[in-house]
């Protein structure tokens, strides 16, 4: 790492309609560096990466680059200083070729058209500069994995000399085992001394990748310290202002009886999947992305029903032929995608969180109306009010909004399916708390993550999937090596 930035931020003030969003921030990234950035939903990460990125411009202080003060009127204003931001939503377009999308705009010309050969080999170099020789530029990017059409925005933003990188949740889309794809790319952006700015909620990546760490909390600037120096523990107290002395709530029920049974079920996705979940339980449903865990919640659910086996609900055998019938019989379904799938981002707080109740029951809208404030304040929603619209909550909030529409109905059975993407350390504490008490009332819960921690903390029992089949099962407290030697096909059977 060299001694002198590539980049300070020095005290930024942000504020909108005169609310402070940030305040006084102080930032640093160096060549060579991966500088990990965290905090909670609302503690200004995003408006401080937008700051960089030319998207917002300062209300006060000033940005510094190569020790030269500048000001970024437009985004392009940033990219031209060499600073690129990687987004969540990728920017790519799908039916065109990785080169294509590397030099869109910029591409090279000879003789008044586009010069085809040297655009593939522009980007064969960036790519083998990488050390990525498993793309190639002539692919579709609609057929690359999502890992690869990362290395794609990556490759593009280097194609204009950025020699600052700004990754904003990278891992937030990724399975196990391309997060270890990403962590190599990481490592070798950094050792060919580029500066990276990493946002993650994950503590784990932090710890792993980063070499410091800067701390936000309510828009202003609490520490930036060696990650050497630090632990999880001092992260979370510095971002949250306590310690939070157990993450995971304790068992206190005990299971009850059956409430959803699976006998040789199976379709296109899974086959021979036999096993239960009892009320006052949450199973934990494990394994690499393609194995199979969304495939069945979706089959139990009705949107791609089993085709062999059975059902149980309570012991009576049942069809599911659709998400109405699942919500009629007491099935509840969180989906993964929750911006895209589960909820209507421009429609309000109340809207969404009656969404599924209005469905199920017709009329009553009086009651339902009565019924919003204790559902909300059950689910601990911070909002404006019931009228905000959801896509201007942080996602915590969001996803609180999610669950909540399912508890207007109260389902027997409810499915999550990566509840906490996204979310920051405090949101997932009261999540984990109000899924705990779900259960602790009798709800059965299935539960699927790619996070092994918080499977391995939430679960009574974990449920380990393998190409499509059952891998085994494994009890509460299974370590990490166990469960992944399952999922990648070198386990025993549990």
């Amino acid at each position: 790492m060299e001694d002198d930035p590539v980049v300070r931020l020095e005290g930024i003030e942000k504020s909108f309609f005169g609310v402070p969003v940030l305040r006084g921030v102080d930032l640093s990234l160096h060549a060579g560096e991966v500088h990990a950035l965290v905090g909670e939903n609302g503690a200004g990460k995003s408006t401080l990466l937008k700051v960089l990125a030319g998207v917002h411009r300062p209300d006060s202080g000033r940005i510094v680059v190569r020790d030269e003060e500048v000001t970024f009127a437009s985004p392009r204003d940033a990219q031209a200083a060499g600073i690129a931001i990687i987004h969540q939503e990728f920017t790519l377009l799908e039916h065109r070729t990785v080169a294509e999308n590397v030099f869109l705009g910029r591409e090279p010309v000879r003789r008044g058209q586009v010069d085809r050969r040297a655009l593939e080999a522009d980007t064969r170099r960036l790519l083998d500069w990488l050390g990525e020789d498993g793309i190639e530029p002539g692919t579709e990017v609609a057929r690359l994995s999502v890992a690869r059409k990362q290395v794609v925005e990556i490759v593009k933003a280097l194609s204009a000399d950025a020699r600052v990188l700004a990754m904003d949740e990278p891992t937030a889309a990724l399975a196990d085992n391309e997060v270890e794809l990403l962590y190599g790319l990481v490592r070798r952006l950094r050792d060919r001394g580029i500066a990276i700015l990493y946002v993650s909620h994950r503590m784990r990546e932090v710890f792993d990748l980063s070499s410091r760490i800067t701390v936000l909390k309510d828009g202003a600037f609490v520490t930036c310290a060696p990650t050497a120096d630090l632990d999880t523990d001092q992260v979370v107290r510095h971002m949250v202002g306590r310690p939070l002395e157990t993450l995971y709530p304790e068992r206190t029920g005990v299971p009850g009886a059956v409430r959803i049974a699976l006998r040789g079920a199976g379709n296109e996705r899974v086959r021979n999947l036999t096993f239960d979940v009892r009320a006052g339980e949450i199973v934990g449903l494990a394994g690499l992305q393609g194995s199979g865990r969304s495939a069945i919640a979706r089959a139990i659910w009705g949107v791609e029903p089993f085709t062999t086996g059975t059902v149980e609900l309570d012991g009576v055998p049942t069809r599911v032929t659709g998400p109405r019938t699942a919500v009629r019989k007491g099935i509840g379904y969180v989906t993964e995608d929750r911006k895209g799938e589960g909820l209507a981002l421009r429609q309000s707080v109340r809207d969404n969180a009656l969404l599924v109740r209005r469905a199920a029951c017709r009329g009553a809208v009086a009651r339902q109306a009565a019924d919003l404030t204790r559902l909300l304040g059950e689910v601990g929603v911070v909002a404006r009010g019931p009228h905000q619209e959801v896509r201007y909550l942080s996602g915590g909030n969001q996803q609180k909004v999610v669950l909540g529409k399912w508890l207007a109905v109260r389902p027997r059975v409810l499915i999550v399916d990566e509840p906490t993407r996204g979310v920051d350390v405090g949101a997932k504490q009261a999540l984990y708390r109000l899924l705990r008490g779900l259960a602790d009332d009798g709800m059965a819960i299935l539960m699927i993550s790619s996070e092994l921690p918080e499977l391995i903390g939430m679960s009574d029992r974990i449920l380990v999937m393998h190409e499509g089949a059952l891998a085994g099962e494994l009890p509460a407290g299974a370590d990490e090596e166990t469960v992944m030697a399952l999922a990648t096909g070198h386990g025993a059977a549990a």
